[in-house]
């Protein structure tokens, strides 16, 4: 996605020609990182199979395989790595591994980017936020998301593409790519079955659904509470966080700067954000703080307004 969204007097198209140069080594070794760590986590779960330290193993190893997320929203938007192969390919096994096919991804994304916190076309407000405590109970549960990725796969394998963000040209690789995941979730379930063997329960369906929460308060924290409008600066949230969580969400806590500039590659977007930080309209200094405030404004307006979550720049 080469548009940008923004006009900002320190961002001309000199530094930006320089904020976008690509990286297969840079993107390599971030995925380097995040996988090392992902067969890290898997080991220690093995190793804690039948004690109770299978819980809070089965939660981390979840944790890093949720957010796998972050590399196929990188790999759609084609940035995190300078080459497109790399990009196409590390985007398809991400997104398999958090059952979002990329293609259709990334016509949800593009168009989420193009019209962002436009009620009538962003399709992320598609379904309203939640409203009252125990609808952001049932929305971080991530429930909601897995029926929702359910029953896309499903109604797009079956032939249908009623997404008005999906252009026809577009259908029917949507379709071919459903298609093909479902086989691929078939073929392993039967392995396993012949095998006799729980492994992919074990390590990936289990701990993916007991990772979706975080994904889904990380996600939250972008744009609640923040203003409609096509300012990039105001409807989306930059939020604070340590070196460990930038890693594995990929430094997309910088999420204004990536909307107004989404051709930047996740590398330099901490660059970007020492440069625009004095015009973000919107910084939170941490998804604990976000979380809080979103709670507190539920709680006190019951279907109400949300508050920022954040502070004012």
């Amino acid at each position: 996605m080469d548009e940008v969204f923004c006009s900002h007097p320190r961002i001309d198209r000199a530094a930006l020609q320089r904020l976008e140069a690509r990286s297969d080594a840079r993107g390599l070794l971030r995925l380097a990182g995040h996988g090392a760590t992902l067969a890290a986590t898997g080991w220690l779960l093995g190793l804690a199979l039948g004690g109770w330290w299978m819980v809070p193993a089965t939660a981390l190893h979840g944790a890093v395989l949720i957010f796998l997320f972050a590399p196929l929203h990188e790999c759609i938007h084609r940035t995190a790595f300078r080459s497109r192969w790399l990009n196409d390919a590390v985007g398809w096994l991400a997104g398999a591994a958090v059952a979002l096919p990329p293609t259709y991804f990334r016509a949800f994304h593009f168009a989420h980017h193009r019209h962002t916190q436009d009620p009538a076309n962003d399709p992320e407000l598609a379904h309203a936020k939640p409203a009252t405590v125990a609808a952001w109970l049932l929305h971080v549960s991530g429930l909601p998301t897995w029926r929702f990725h359910i029953a896309a796969l499903a109604r797009h394998a079956a032939g249908r593409t009623p997404e008005p963000y999906i252009a026809p040209r577009t259908a029917p690789a949507v379709v071919r790519e459903a298609r093909l995941l479902l086989a691929a979730y078939a073929a392993v379930a039967l392995v396993a079955v012949a095998a006799g063997s729980a492994a992919p329960l074990l390590y990936w369906v289990v701990p993916a659904v007991a990772g979706q929460p975080l994904l889904r308060l990380f996600l939250l924290a972008e744009h609640t509470g923040c203003a409609t409008g096509p300012d990039m600066l105001a409807n989306t949230r930059t939020t604070a966080s340590n070196a460990i969580v930038r890693f594995f969400t990929w430094n997309m806590p910088f999420h204004a700067e990536h909307h107004a500039y989404p051709s930047v590659p996740f590398h330099a977007l901490p660059a970007l954000h020492r440069e625009l930080r004095p015009a973000l309209r919107v910084l939170a200094p941490g998804y604990v703080a976000v979380a809080r405030d979103t709670l507190r404004g539920l709680r006190r307006s019951g279907a109400g307004s949300v508050p920022p979550g954040g502070r004012a720049a």
